[in-house]
């Protein structure tokens, strides 16, 4: 298969398996959904087979790092919004990082790891919630 072909399909992998965790948000009524979800899965993959392909080896890890710094203020942003006196968004925060994870792991070739993080993700999301 060529390259770049591999490379578009692992673009679409990232973007796939985040935008299955949006929908899950967004189909509970959560403001950040699964076009936020994919998009940042997505753009996590695209910087990682950037680092991977355009640059030196550290470089990766480089890029790597800023993602996690990077896609952590926009986890920080959902946190932020507070109703009553109670925080609230730190399940989607905590998903925005995981999904740049999954665009990490889809971009370096991880598939079957992308895949079960996503899953296990949908698991945690689907147990019940405590209600106090």
């Amino acid at each position: 298969m060529p390259i770049q072909l591999e490379q578009v399909l692992r673009l679409l992998l990232a973007a796939a398996l985040s935008g299955i965790i949006g929908f899950q948000r967004e189909r509970i009524g959560k403001p950040v959904g699964l076009r936020t979800h994919a998009l940042i899965g997505l753009g996590a993959a695209l910087f990682t087979i950037s680092g991977v392909f355009g640059f030196s080896d550290t470089a990766t890890a480089r890029i790597a790092a800023g993602i996690v710094t990077g896609v952590g203020f926009l986890g920080a942003g959902t946190i932020l919004h507070r109703t009553g006196g109670v925080i609230e968004g730190l399940t989607t925060a905590a998903t925005i990082w995981l999904v740049a994870a999954i665009g990490i792991a889809s971009a370096v070739g991880m598939y079957v790891i992308a895949a079960a993080a996503t899953a296990i993700t949908l698991i945690v999301l689907y147990l019940p919630h405590p209600q106090s």
